[in-house]
């Protein structure tokens, strides 16, 4: 008896194990070269892609075969810059008073799902309040359905800095908040606050190099760090495996930023030509947002919806971003794929193919930025990016050719993402 449920477990656990899905592609975008390989057969096991094959092919009776004959396939997006915790609204402001870590929590999975399903099956979060690692580990545990996500946590600004998390309060309020809440105002605090950001269980640093848009705070884009703090953060971060990602919209905080050695700097509205050749020699990449910068200059124009403050910095710096992204294109400034999502709605994130388009940037080379270029941003460029075997299966499909029709990248039919199909239209 022991031996015949001995076997029973040994077929069974075999034909589970050996269940494979055939997707059988019309077209596939083969991102590395830029061009569409037709009627292939990708083959997944569990999580991974196990091989790629001519023809249309399919498995035994049981084994799961999908059509997408008419369909153009792609490695599932990633999204260098969101902030997954929450979505900006007039009521932003007064919610950080009246909202719970339960109710932030509850409202991140939505927008978990709704960036799983625009076809986004990996995001860098870039700060939050801590929910966003909370979040990470809920979608990696089976419990919650969203993207992968690499989270900064909390991100690190100098008093009333953009990341500050007491500016715009009233004094009684405010206290002092330090390393620990991701306030830094000299080395010590520097190296402080990256440890913490390790105990919290981040994957990377983000810090707030200069002013900012939606921060209640005078200016959009003075420098808010020395050089010095900048470098202690960034070797701390190294010792630690962590990159270090930086929100800059003015000049001198960004060149203060490459030279203290971030790996990539966010956004970059007012970038100098001397600032791109830092860049160049220093392998920092531009993460564009130009999404971001459309979405708040037409918000701004709405009364009300800003704060006055807000509104100002919103109508200065918004219109200046698509024009220093053509720039930077230009004059070969590495470059990956962010939109900022979260400053406009989550789901949404593909606009950001359109406007780079607009900047003069060819879809197939943002589309690359968006798989294989961030993927190695993320070292994980062995896993993520491109449809190859052995790479995990992340895998989206839509209904034409993107090359023709850029908008088609925002009606994402189908979505896999680590084997597991979260969308099919």
């Amino acid at each position: 008896m022991k031996s015949l449920v001995t076997m029973l477990f040994f077929f069974f656990t075999t034909f589970i194990i050996s269940q494979n899905i055939y997707l059988q592609c019309g077209n596939i975008f083969d991102v590395d070269s830029g061009k569409m390989l037709a009627i292939k057969t990708i083959i997944v096991n569990k999580n991974k892609i196990i091989a790629i094959n001519d023809g249309f092919t399919g498995g035994n009776d049981e084994e799961e075969v999908i059509d997408l004959k008419n369909k153009v396939v792609l490695p599932g997006f990633i999204d260098m810059h969101v902030h997954i915790e929450g979505q900006f609204g007039p009521r932003s402001y007064m919610k950080r008073f009246l909202d719970n870590e339960a109710d932030v929590a509850f409202e991140s999975s939505v927008y978990a799902k709704r960036t799983l399903m625009a076809g986004f099956t990996t995001v860098r979060d870039l700060g939050g309040s801590g929910v966003n690692i909370a979040l990470r580990n809920a979608i990696n545990n089976g419990l919650v359905d969203g993207p992968r996500i690499f989270t900064a946590g909390k991100s690190l600004a100098t008093t009333g800095g953009h990341a500050d998390p007491t500016n715009g309060v009233k004094s009684e309020l405010r206290g002092d908040p330090g390393p620990k809440e991701g306030v830094v105002n000299s080395t010590e605090d520097a190296k402080k606050a990256v440890r913490q950001r390790y105990k919290n269980g981040a994957d990377l640093i983000k810090i707030t190099a200069t002013g900012g848009v939606l921060s209640v705070a005078k200016s959009g884009e003075n420098p808010q760090f020395t050089i010095e703090e900048i470098k202690a953060i960034t070797q701390t971060a190294k010792d630690y495996g962590f990159t270090v990602a930086a929100h800059a919209h003015g000049d001198e905080g960004m060149q203060r930023a490459v030279i203290g050695g971030v790996n990539t700097i966010e956004h970059g509205t007012m970038m100098s030509d001397k600032t791109m050749e830092l860049m160049k020699s220093n392998n920092c990449y531009l993460i564009p947002t130009i999404s971001a910068g459309k979405q708040v200059a037409e918000k701004a124009k709405i009364p009300g919806f800003f704060p006055e403050i807000v509104a100002k910095k919103a109508l200065e710096i918004g219109p200046l971003h698509q024009a220093t992204i053509s720039k930077a294109y230009k004059n070969n400034v590495p470059m990956g794929f962010g939109t900022d999502a979260g400053v406009f709605p989550h789901g949404m994130n593909a606009i950001e193919f359109g406007y780079l388009l607009e900047a003069g940037i060819p879809v197939k080379e943002s589309i690359k930025a968006a798989t294989m270029v961030n993927a190695s941003l993320l070292g994980m460029e062995y896993q993520l990016g491109q449809l190859k075997t052995s790479f995990l299966a992340d895998i989206i499909a839509v209904d034409t050719n993107p090359m023709d029709d850029v908008k088609t990248l925002e009606k994402v039919v189908f979505v896999m993402k680590d084997g597991v199909v979260y969308k099919k239209e």
